[in-house]
C-alpha cells in the first residue's frame, strides 16, 4: 500500500499498487466503493496486466483518510487525486473509472490534463441528476440534508443499498458519503458531459448493454468518444462479467488516437 499527503490539514489518500511498465493505469472507484474491491480481478487479469497500476481510493472512501472539513465536491477530488498522483510521480496515466470516479476522472482530466492521457469511464455520471427521496444511489442520498443523513438517513440507505454495496459503503466516512452524493448529482460547470466533449485525449464510455442507448451517444461519437455497450451485466460491469469487461478496456487502452 502506497499513500500522499493531498490536503493542507495533512489528509492522506491510499492506493494498492501493482509494479509494472509505464504508463501507468490508474483505476477510480464509484460513490461508497474502494478500488480493490472493484478492480483487483481484472487489474491482474492477462488482458490489462503488467502496467504499473494504481488502485487508488478517493478521500473519504476505503482505505483513504475521512475528513470531516472536506467539501467532497467533484472539484475538489479530482485535485485531491491529482495531488496524489503526482506525489507518486505519474503523469500521462490511462485512467480507468467507473460511475462517480468518471466523473472525477473527467474534471481531472479538464483540470491537470498532463497527467491523463487517456479515459476509460465506465458507467459514469455525465449530468446533474434529481434528487429522489427513497432512492438508490447518490440521487436518494443526496434527497437528505447532511444533519438528517447523519441523524439516521445513513440506516435507511444502509437497508436500501442491501449487503453487497453496504459492504464497501460503511467503509466511507458519513459526511463524506453524503457531500459526494450531494456534489454528483449537482454537477459541475460546465457539465461533466461538456468537459468530456471537449477533452482532446482518447475516450471511450463503457455501459450496460441492457440499459439502451447511451442518451447523447451520437454527439460523444461526433467528438471522438467511443460508446461500448457491454452485455450480461449491471451498473458494476467489472465485477458482472469481468471478461467483458477487460476485452472491452484493453481494446479501448490500445486503440489508435482519434481526431
Amino acid at each position: 500500500m502506497r499513500t500522499a499527503t493531498v490536503t493542507a490539514d495533512g489528509d492522506r489518500i491510499r492506493w494498492v499498487e501493482l509494479p509494472g511498465r509505464e504508463p501507468s493505469r490508474v483505476f477510480v472507484h464509484g460513490l461508497g466503493a474502494t478500488s480493490p474491491a472493484y478492480y483487483t480481478e481484472v487489474a491482474v487479469h492477462p488482458l490489462l496486466a503488467g502496467h504499473r497500476s494504481l488502485l487508488i481510493d478517493l478521500l473519504g472512501h476505503g482505505l483513504s483518510d475521512r475528513p470531516t472539513g472536506f467539501g467532497y465536491s467533484l472539484e475538489e477530488h479530482a485535485d485531491a487525486l491529482a495531488a496524489a498522483l503526482v506525489a507518486a510521480d505519474v503523469s500521462g496515466a490511462e485512467l480507468i473509472a467507473h460511475s462517480m470516479g468518471g466523473s472525477v476522472a473527467i474534471v481531472l482530466a479538464a483540470r491537470h490534463p498532463r497527467l491523463v492521457s487517456r479515459l476509460v469511464l465506465v458507467d459514469a455520471n455525465l449530468d446533474p441528476l434529481p434528487r429522489v427521496p427513497g432512492s438508490g444511489g447518490s440521487s436518494g442520498i443526496a434527497a437528505y440534508t447532511e444533519r438528517e443523513f447523519l441523524d439516521g438517513g445513513w440506516e435507511e440507505v444502509r437497508d436500501r443499498a442491501g449487503a453487497h454495496w453496504w459492504s464497501t459503503m460503511r467503509l466511507a466516512g458519513r459526511e463524506a458519503l453524503h457531500r459526494s452524493a450531494t456534489r454528483l448529482v449537482e454537477g459541475t460547470v460546465p457539465t461533466m458531459r461538456e468537459l468530456l466533449l471537449d477533452l482532446k485525449i482518447p475516450r471511450t464510455f463503457l455501459l450496460p448493454e441492457a440499459d439502451g442507448p447511451l442518451p447523447g451517444a451520437d454527439a460523444l461519437a461526433e467528438a471522438g468518444v467511443a460508446v461500448v455497450p457491454i452485455p450480461d451485466c449491471g451498473h458494476n460491469i467489472m465485477l458482472d462479467n469481468p471478461q467483458a469487461f477487460v476485452e472491452a478496456t484493453a481494446a479501448a487502452l490500445a486503440a489508435e488516437d482519434r481526431p
